[in-house]
Protein backbone atom coordinates (compact mmCIF):
# COMPACT_ATOMS: atom_id res chain seq x y z
CA UNK A 1 0.00 0.00 0.00
CA UNK A 2 1.43 3.37 -1.07
CA UNK A 3 0.65 6.23 1.36
CA UNK A 4 0.45 9.98 0.87
CA UNK A 5 0.00 12.76 3.42
CA UNK A 6 -1.95 15.89 2.51
CA UNK A 7 -0.63 19.21 3.78
CA UNK A 8 -2.89 22.23 4.19
CA UNK A 9 -1.78 25.66 5.45
CA UNK A 10 -1.81 25.37 9.24
CA UNK A 11 -1.49 21.57 9.37
CA UNK A 12 1.30 20.78 11.85
CA UNK A 13 1.22 17.04 12.46
CA UNK A 14 2.44 15.84 9.08
CA UNK A 15 5.94 15.01 10.35
CA UNK A 16 4.61 12.90 13.22
CA UNK A 17 2.41 11.04 10.75
CA UNK A 18 5.29 10.59 8.32
CA UNK A 19 7.43 9.06 11.08
CA UNK A 20 4.69 6.56 11.92
CA UNK A 21 4.12 5.63 8.29
CA UNK A 22 7.81 5.30 7.43
CA UNK A 23 8.44 3.16 10.51
CA UNK A 24 5.78 0.66 9.48
CA UNK A 25 5.66 0.94 5.68
CA UNK A 26 9.44 1.04 5.28
CA UNK A 27 9.23 3.89 2.79
CA UNK A 28 8.70 7.63 2.95
CA UNK A 29 5.13 8.70 2.22
CA UNK A 30 4.44 11.19 -0.54
CA UNK A 31 3.76 14.68 0.78
CA UNK A 32 1.03 16.41 -1.23
CA UNK A 33 0.23 20.13 -1.08
CA UNK A 34 -3.47 20.92 -0.90
CA UNK A 35 -3.46 22.40 -4.41
CA UNK A 36 -2.21 19.15 -5.93
CA UNK A 37 -4.89 17.02 -7.55
CA UNK A 38 -3.00 13.92 -8.71
CA UNK A 39 -3.39 10.83 -6.52
CA UNK A 40 -2.09 8.44 -9.17
CA UNK A 41 -0.48 5.40 -7.58
CA UNK A 42 -1.71 6.29 -4.08
CA UNK A 43 -3.58 3.63 -2.10
CA UNK A 44 -3.80 5.36 1.29
CA UNK A 45 -4.54 9.06 1.73
CA UNK A 46 -3.75 10.44 5.19
CA UNK A 47 -5.03 13.79 6.44
CA UNK A 48 -3.13 14.67 9.63
CA UNK A 49 -3.92 16.93 12.55
CA UNK A 50 -3.29 20.60 13.09
CA UNK A 51 -5.19 23.79 12.38
CA UNK A 52 -5.88 23.91 8.65
CA UNK A 53 -6.40 27.51 7.54
CA UNK A 54 -6.24 28.54 11.18
CA UNK A 55 -9.55 26.76 11.93
CA UNK A 56 -11.40 29.82 10.66
CA UNK A 57 -15.15 29.49 10.01
CA UNK A 58 -15.23 25.95 11.45
CA UNK A 59 -12.47 23.42 11.92
CA UNK A 60 -11.82 21.83 8.52
CA UNK A 61 -14.42 23.90 6.68
CA UNK A 62 -11.97 25.76 4.45
CA UNK A 63 -9.70 22.75 3.89
CA UNK A 64 -12.73 20.76 2.72
CA UNK A 65 -12.97 23.17 -0.26
CA UNK A 66 -9.33 22.79 -1.32
CA UNK A 67 -8.64 21.46 -4.84
CA UNK A 68 -7.17 18.18 -3.60
CA UNK A 69 -10.39 17.26 -1.79
CA UNK A 70 -12.13 16.65 -5.12
CA UNK A 71 -9.51 14.00 -5.80
CA UNK A 72 -9.85 12.65 -2.26
CA UNK A 73 -13.62 12.29 -2.71
CA UNK A 74 -13.07 10.45 -6.00
CA UNK A 75 -10.48 8.26 -4.24
CA UNK A 76 -13.08 7.38 -1.60
CA UNK A 77 -15.76 6.68 -4.21
CA UNK A 78 -13.54 4.17 -6.02
CA UNK A 79 -12.75 2.33 -2.79
CA UNK A 80 -9.44 3.90 -1.81
CA UNK A 81 -8.30 3.99 1.79
CA UNK A 82 -8.35 7.24 3.80
CA UNK A 83 -7.21 7.96 7.35
CA UNK A 84 -8.14 11.30 8.92
CA UNK A 85 -6.79 12.08 12.38
CA UNK A 86 -7.97 15.04 14.51
CA UNK A 87 -8.18 17.94 12.05
CA UNK A 88 -8.21 15.25 9.36
CA UNK A 89 -11.41 13.82 10.86
CA UNK A 90 -12.90 17.32 10.95
CA UNK A 91 -12.01 17.84 7.27
CA UNK A 92 -13.56 14.50 6.26
CA UNK A 93 -16.76 15.43 8.08
CA UNK A 94 -16.87 18.91 6.53
CA UNK A 95 -16.30 17.39 3.09
CA UNK A 96 -19.23 15.00 3.58
CA UNK A 97 -17.03 11.92 3.27
CA UNK A 98 -17.94 10.93 6.83
CA UNK A 99 -21.22 11.80 8.59
CA UNK A 100 -21.62 14.09 11.58
CA UNK A 101 -19.68 17.09 12.81
CA UNK A 102 -16.99 17.92 15.35
CA UNK A 103 -18.07 20.63 17.80
CA UNK A 104 -16.33 22.52 20.59
CA UNK A 105 -15.35 20.34 23.51
CA UNK A 106 -18.01 20.23 26.21
CA UNK A 107 -15.60 21.95 28.61
CA UNK A 108 -14.92 24.70 26.02
CA UNK A 109 -11.23 24.04 26.70
CA UNK A 110 -8.45 22.62 24.57
CA UNK A 111 -7.68 19.11 25.81
CA UNK A 112 -4.11 17.81 25.70
CA UNK A 113 -3.67 14.51 27.53
CA UNK A 114 -3.61 10.76 27.15
CA UNK A 115 -6.84 8.86 26.78
CA UNK A 116 -7.86 5.26 26.21
CA UNK A 117 -9.82 3.97 23.25
CA UNK A 118 -11.89 0.81 23.12
CA UNK A 119 -11.81 -1.11 19.84
CA UNK A 120 -15.39 -1.62 18.68
CA UNK A 121 -14.56 -3.92 15.79
CA UNK A 122 -11.32 -5.60 14.75
CA UNK A 123 -12.21 -6.92 11.31
CA UNK A 124 -11.20 -3.83 9.32
CA UNK A 125 -7.97 -3.03 7.54
CA UNK A 126 -7.26 -0.37 10.17
CA UNK A 127 -7.91 -2.37 13.33
CA UNK A 128 -7.14 -6.00 12.58
CA UNK A 129 -3.97 -5.94 14.69
CA UNK A 130 -6.12 -5.18 17.74
CA UNK A 131 -8.77 -7.34 19.40
CA UNK A 132 -12.42 -6.36 19.68
CA UNK A 133 -12.98 -4.86 23.11
CA UNK A 134 -9.27 -4.19 23.62
CA UNK A 135 -8.27 -0.77 24.92
CA UNK A 136 -5.17 1.13 23.91
CA UNK A 137 -3.67 4.47 24.83
CA UNK A 138 -3.74 7.43 22.46
CA UNK A 139 -3.00 11.14 22.71
CA UNK A 140 -5.84 13.65 22.81
CA UNK A 141 -4.98 17.15 21.52
CA UNK A 142 -7.98 19.11 20.31
CA UNK A 143 -10.37 21.91 21.08
CA UNK A 144 -13.17 20.73 18.78
CA UNK A 145 -13.41 16.98 19.26
CA UNK A 146 -17.00 16.70 20.42
CA UNK A 147 -18.52 14.31 17.86
CA UNK A 148 -22.13 15.16 17.06
CA UNK A 149 -24.77 13.68 14.80
CA UNK A 150 -28.54 13.47 14.98
CA UNK A 151 -30.12 10.42 16.57
CA UNK A 152 -31.01 8.85 13.23
CA UNK A 153 -27.39 9.09 12.05
CA UNK A 154 -26.05 7.75 15.34
CA UNK A 155 -28.51 4.85 15.22
CA UNK A 156 -27.44 4.09 11.65
CA UNK A 157 -23.75 4.11 12.63
CA UNK A 158 -24.54 1.70 15.45
CA UNK A 159 -26.74 -0.56 13.30
CA UNK A 160 -24.11 -0.71 10.54
CA UNK A 161 -21.34 -1.34 13.10
CA UNK A 162 -19.41 1.72 11.91
CA UNK A 163 -18.23 3.03 15.28
CA UNK A 164 -14.50 2.35 15.24
CA UNK A 165 -13.42 3.43 18.73
CA UNK A 166 -15.00 4.82 21.90
CA UNK A 167 -13.45 6.73 24.77
CA UNK A 168 -13.17 4.32 27.68
CA UNK A 169 -11.39 3.53 30.92
CA UNK A 170 -8.26 1.33 30.70
CA UNK A 171 -10.57 -1.53 31.70
CA UNK A 172 -12.83 -0.81 28.72
CA UNK A 173 -15.81 0.92 30.32
CA UNK A 174 -17.22 3.80 28.24
CA UNK A 175 -18.19 5.91 31.25
CA UNK A 176 -19.14 9.60 31.02
CA UNK A 177 -16.19 10.73 33.15
CA UNK A 178 -13.66 9.62 30.52
CA UNK A 179 -15.63 11.12 27.62
CA UNK A 180 -13.91 14.45 28.21
CA UNK A 181 -14.94 16.24 25.03
CA UNK A 182 -18.60 15.20 25.34
CA UNK A 183 -18.81 13.16 22.13
CA UNK A 184 -22.16 11.54 21.42
CA UNK A 185 -22.18 7.95 22.70
CA UNK A 186 -18.47 8.31 23.58
CA UNK A 187 -17.55 8.02 19.90
CA UNK A 188 -13.88 8.68 19.17
CA UNK A 189 -13.78 7.43 15.59
CA UNK A 190 -16.05 6.19 12.81
CA UNK A 191 -15.81 4.31 9.51
CA UNK A 192 -17.35 4.98 6.14
CA UNK A 193 -19.98 2.55 4.91
CA UNK A 194 -17.41 0.50 2.98
CA UNK A 195 -15.03 0.54 6.00
CA UNK A 196 -12.22 2.04 3.91
CA UNK A 197 -12.33 5.54 5.43
CA UNK A 198 -11.52 6.05 9.10
CA UNK A 199 -11.79 9.32 11.00
CA UNK A 200 -10.70 9.54 14.63
CA UNK A 201 -9.85 12.38 16.98
CA UNK A 202 -6.96 11.10 19.18
CA UNK A 203 -3.50 10.65 17.69
CA UNK A 204 -2.28 7.04 17.28
CA UNK A 205 0.84 8.35 15.49
CA UNK A 206 2.07 9.84 18.78
CA UNK A 207 2.64 6.37 20.24
CA UNK A 208 4.54 4.23 17.74
CA UNK A 209 7.88 3.84 19.53
CA UNK A 210 8.95 3.27 23.15
CA UNK A 211 10.96 6.49 22.90
CA UNK A 212 7.63 8.30 22.48
CA UNK A 213 6.37 6.76 25.69
CA UNK A 214 4.72 3.71 24.17
CA UNK A 215 3.71 1.99 20.96
CA UNK A 216 -0.04 1.55 21.49
CA UNK A 217 -0.80 3.20 18.15
CA UNK A 218 1.64 1.17 16.10
CA UNK A 219 -0.72 -1.78 15.37
CA UNK A 220 -2.99 0.53 13.37
CA UNK A 221 -0.16 1.49 11.03
CA UNK A 222 1.19 -2.07 10.90
CA UNK A 223 -2.24 -3.26 9.82
CA UNK A 224 -2.34 -0.70 7.01
CA UNK A 225 1.20 -1.56 5.91
CA UNK A 226 0.27 -5.24 5.71
CA UNK A 227 -2.91 -4.63 3.71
Amino acid sequence: MTPAIIIFPGINRERDMAIALEATFGTKPRMLWHKDTDLTGIDLVVIPGGFSFGDYLRCGAMAAQSPIMRAVKAHAERGGYILGVCNGFQILAEAGILPGALLRNASLRFLSMDCHLRVERADTVFANRYQKGQTFRAVMAHGDGNYFADDATLDRLEDENRVAFRYATPAGDATPDVNLNGSARSIAGIYSQNLRVLGLMPHPEDLVDPLMGGNDGKPLFEALAAA
